[in-house]
């Protein structure tokens, strides 16, 4: 079945082509995707619109910068993702536990990084506002999570950078302030090392190797929202239950 990319912005339209390239096997892992010039005179864009596309390739798993060749094809690791712990835990609230709590570290505007910027649709240095908070339980650190929105919604939804609890989390905020309603979420489980500035408030040593929990969502235009990162406490782990009925 062939995809409807015509509602897409522009060079979300193109990295979406570009991903059946590589899903067909047109493209292999290794490659070079197309540039930024050859996408500007293939697609008769402008090198703005030309430039996000790779960030989205990247934020989607399709690809990888390599320093000194450019970015290549990488094939996404198919991982399901144990998340609904940690959702319900993100929440705050009256989701929480009797035993559990969300201590709210920091909110600030910061430059983005790549991954960041990739995530957001932005380029890295833009500046973005970001939200850390911990969640613990009686056994000690549940998570340690961290989320990113641009700073031109985090004018128009300044709770954001409050150090209080967002009673319907970020993408609550997100939609009253805005209108902007999450419509698609994708959660990526990985094995990441533990960063400096995580490695505090997690209670863990920097370089630790942990199960991180990665989110992207994206609103009813198709464009990203809000990006998150959440560093499981070493030696947790996550798990779904599902009740499938009778056979």
């Amino acid at each position: 079945m062939v995809r409807d990319l015509s509602g897409l912005p522009p060079y979300q339209r193109i990295a979406a082509q570009i991903i059946e390239r590589i899903e067909s096997g047109e493209l292999q892992p290794g490659d070079r995707v197309p540039s930024v010039s050859q996408i500007m005179d293939t697609e008769g864009v402008s090198r703005a619109t030309a430039a996000r596309v790779p960030g989205v390739l990247r934020a989607e798993g399709y690809a990888t910068a390599t320093p000194g060749v450019g970015t290549i094809v990488t094939r996404p690791r198919k991982l399901t993702a144990g998340a609904d712990r940690l959702a319900k835990l993100q929440a705050g609230g009256a989701t929480l536990g009797n035993d559990e709590r969300v201590e709210i570290l920091d909110a600030v505007r910061e430059p983005a990084s790549q991954e960041v910027a990739d995530a957001l649709g932005l380029e890295a240095g833009a500046e973005v506002a970001r939200r850390r908070r911990r969640y613990l339980d009686s056994a000690g650190v549940v998570t340690v999570s961290t989320t990113w929105i641009s700073a031109a919604i985090a004018e128009q939804a300044p709770e954001f950078l409050d150090a209080s609890p967002l009673p319907k989390m970020t993408f609550g905020l997100i939609e009253d302030r805005t209108g902007r309603r999450v419509s698609r979420r994708r959660d990526t489980v990985a094995l990441r090392k533990v960063p400096e500035d995580v490695a505090g408030p997690l209670e863990s040593e920097a370089g630790t190797t942990t199960v991180v929990v990665i989110n992207h969502y994206w609103d009813q235009n198709g464009e990203p929202t809000e990006y998150a990162v959440d560093f499981l406490g070493v030696g947790r782990e996550l798990s779904s239950e599902y009740d499938l009925g009778e056979a």
